[in-house]
Order: structure tokens, then C-alpha cells, then sequence
């Protein structure tokens, strides 16, 4: 049943839509887990890229700092780990630590953008 507005001219209706804040919600929790996807993507491709940086800039690999950013540069990019097998170290780094930070930041964009859509 629905009546008419006397102030707006629009139908107002006896029963309201059950519970439109819900989509507002799941939005703004969309929206919450995409900035987590997207700050843990960076996160990983800033740790390879600072890896990289490191080892062209011939950094003390004997420093705790170096070896804590190896140490997590290696975990993050075992699965391309000798994907190019160079005789320049320099490139072959920049390759096998390079990959692995672009996927990220691809996949994890990529599902963050996927996320905001719905």
C-alpha cells in the first residue's frame, strides 16, 4: 500500500526495505579488507625492491639490517628463486626479486580493485 508524500509528492510505502545500512556495511568492509590486500602487496614489493637496492648498492650483507631484508626478500620470492639463471648477479637479482614484486603489487591491486567494484 502506498501512500503520497503531501511535502515531497513522492509514494511512501508502510513497510520500509529491511535493513538498507547492510549494504552500506558490507561496502565499507569491502572497502577495509582492499586497503589490507593493497598496504600488504606494497609491503611485500617495497621489502623486494629495497632487497635490490641493497645488493646494486653492494651493501654490508654482514649488517643486521641487510640480513633482515635478505632474509625476508628471499622468503617473499622463493618461488622464483633461479627463474633466470644470468651471468651479470646484478641482473639476475633484479629479475628474481623484480618478478616477485610486480606480481604482488599486480595480484594484490588486482584483488583490491575487484573488492571496491562490488
Amino acid at each position: 500500500m502506498s501512500n503520497i508524500d503531501p511535502v515531497s509528492g513522492y509514494p511512501t510505502y508502510d513497510q520500509q526495505p529491511s535493513r538498507p545500512e547492510r549494504s552500506v556495511r558490507s561496502q565499507a568492509g569491502a572497502r577495509r579488507v582492499a586497503l589490507a590486500i593493497c598496504t600488504i602487496a606494497d609491503i611485500a614489493a617495497a621489502s623486494l625492491g629495497l632487497w635490490i637496492l641493497l645488493f646494486l648498492l653492494d651493501a654490508n650483507r654482514a649488517n643486521v639490517f641487510v640480513e633482515f631484508v635478505q632474509g625476508l626478500a628471499d622468503w617473499l620470492a622463493w618461488w622464483s628463486q633461479d627463474i633466470s639463471t644470468m651471468d651479470t648477479e646484478g641482473l639476475r637479482v633484479v629479475l628474481n626479486y623484480g618478478l616477485p614484486a610486480v606480481m604482488y603489487l599486480l595480484i594484490g591491486h588486482g584483488i583490491a580493485a575487484r573488492l571496491n567494484r562490488s
